[in-house]
């Protein structure tokens, strides 16, 4: 089984546009997965027919028993964050620390699992798509992934699929490197501007660091080209293979409107994708 990781350095480089073009063409014959928990947007895309729901419990939430507590103040005096009050525990504030179960000396506070989220498995026009949804302002967003990856593999096996394409999260962060680990190839997608030249050495970085073999794809090359050359350049120095250069079009927005992968309409953006996937599949 074969593991390809959609990342970028920054938001908003044509990562999620990208991969919902990989899972076009290829035709129901790979498993889809979006990791991007904190900001999940594929489903736009791919317009996705739920038919599991699992539960994810990500920290753990301090709970006072009443009928223990004596009211000695101790976890309101040791928490750090304002969530311990007289006899109970602000759930919007509590960061699951444990400290408040540690200084109570009458054994009243106990750290229980709360509901942090959800993770999905759907049919799409593409194939299956694992995805999630991380209720606002909860942490572990990098477990969440790894259940998200965990599951994607349960569905490569009972499909007896041989590639997951996963659309990994913007940046370097724990998401990131929770989507990452393991994968069999990166696609970094990066644009020719100074963060995206700047963001890419980060990636790229974190990508060596694991020891993945890196490919680059520079979206809207033609809005800068001396850069974009630079780009290719800076990739080179990093061991990285250059498999696409999209140009700019309209078109993409377009397709964005419609709800609809770029591959799914014609055009000079849809047969750069087809060219880079084909590369890709040779990398493979």
């Amino acid at each position: 089984m074969k593991q390809i990781t959609v990342v970028s350095g920054k938001g908003g480089t044509g990562k999620t546009s990208i991969l919902a073009s990989l899972a076009a063409i290829s035709r129901g014959r790979a498993v889809i997965a979006d990791c991007d928990v904190d900001a999940p947007d594929l489903h736009l895309i791919l317009k996705p027919q739920v038919r599991e729901k699992r539960e994810f419990s990500g920290m753990k939430m301090a709970v006072i028993d009443p009928s223990r507590c004596n009211s000695c103040g101790s976890c309101e005096e040791h928490c750090r964050f304002g969530a311990a009050m007289s006899q109970k525990i602000d759930p919007l504030l509590c960061e699951g620390c444990g400290v408040c179960s540690l200084v109570c000396p009458a054994d009243a506070v106990s750290m229980e699992e709360r509901l942090s989220g959800y993770a999905f498995i759907s049919d799409t026009r593409f194939g299956p798509l694992v995805h999630a949804q991380l209720f606002p302002g909860e942490e572990a967003s990098g477990k969440l992934v790894t259940m998200v990856r965990e599951i994607s593999r349960e569905v490569a096996d009972y499909h007896d699929l041989e590639l997951i394409l996963i659309d990994g999260s913007p940046g370097i962060g724990c998401p990131v490197i929770a989507s990452l680990t393991g994968s069999d190839l990166a696609l970094v997608v990066t644009e020719p501007t100074i963060s995206g030249a700047h963001d890419l050495d980060r990636i790229l970085g974190l990508v060596s660091h694991f020891g993945i073999e890196p490919l680059v794809c520079i979206n809207k090359f033609d809005l800068n080209p001396e850069l974009a050359l630079s780009i290719e350049e800076r990739s080179m120095d990093w061991g990285a293979k250059i498999v696409g250069r999209i140009p700019f079009d309209p078109l993409v927005v377009e397709a964005m409107v419609a709800g609809m992968a770029v591959v799914e309409m014609e055009g000079q953006v849809a047969d750069a994708i087809v060219d880079m996937a084909e590369m890709i599949s040779s990398q493979l």
